[in-house]
């Protein structure tokens, strides 16, 4: 050892020895390898787990907030069209929503969450940003119930925007069907033609939209022709509808005016 450590002579020897170790020193070190690389990978791979069950959280959520941004976004849009609508309207109006829809056959009403307090009357007619959808048959302190213009025992006057003629708007039950009553057989009547309140009654302004003309069945056996109308409101999808004071009840009932300034 003293002459290798001063001279080196047995350099080659250990040259020697050191390869024939090299293989038990690499089975000898290959349990700890395998150990730290499986501990390694089962670390990434938790790792991965745990990264990959957070991302779909966050997918998740942002999935909900993407929906709720849409469905203000309708909101929003609905609001806009009803505030354009009472732009255009002479008479005072304000914006109401749905609480409730009567789901049987043969009934068609819904409720709003505007009532006395707010100025509400019966007979008030309630519209939408396209046209007429009822008039309140019940005012309660914070809510109103609406039948609809599609309602069997609804009746309402109208007219024919092109030439004038009037008709009874009578609902038939159906959510998108109207019937025009009392038109005879060689009566100016179209495909197409719009169908607006007439204003006779009281009940309704004149000039508001009311339908379109979709279908006209002629019988020679019957006086009248059998009309039918496509309403314009979207009586099953408004989710917020205007509540409208007629000016000749604001001016025969002076207190009606305060309710809606005041809102």
């Amino acid at each position: 050892m003293t002459v290798d450590h001063r001279q080196g002579h047995l350099e080659s020897v250990r040259s020697t020895l050191s390869v024939i170790v090299y293989p038990v020193q690499y089975i000898v070190d290959i349990p700890a390898t395998m150990t730290g690389w499986a501990t390694e990978s089962l670390l990434t791979r938790q790792m991965l787990l745990e990264k990959n069950k957070r991302m779909q959280e966050e997918q998740l959520l942002l999935n909900s907030r993407l929906q709720k941004f849409n469905v203000l976004e309708a909101e929003n849009q609905r609001l806009r069209k009803l505030l354009e609508s009472s732009f255009k309207l002479s008479e005072r109006v304000i914006i109401a929503e749905l609480l409730a829809v009567d789901l049987q056959p043969f009934r068609h009403t819904i409720v709003i969450n505007k009532g006395i307090r707010e100025g509400a009357f019966d007979g008030q007619p309630i519209v939408d940003a396209n046209g007429i959808m009822g008039q309140i048959i019940h005012v309660g302190p914070f809510s109103s119930t609406v039948l609809l213009i599609t309602d069997p025992t609804h009746a309402l006057p109208v007219q024919i925007n092109r030439n004038g003629l009037r008709a009874i708007a009578v609902g038939t039950g159906q959510r998108q069907s109207l019937q025009l009553e009392h038109l005879p057989n060689n009566a100016d009547i179209q495909k197409g033609d719009l169908i607006v309140s007439s204003g006779l009654g009281g009940r309704f302004p004149a000039g508001y939209p009311v339908g379109v003309i979709s279908e006209i069945l002629l019988d020679p056996a019957e006086p009248f022709a059998k009309v039918t109308v496509v309403p314009s409101a979207k009586l099953e999808q408004s989710r917020e509808v205007l509540m409208v004071w007629p000016n000749d009840y604001a001016e025969t009932h002076p207190d009606a005016e305060s309710f809606v300034v005041n809102l």
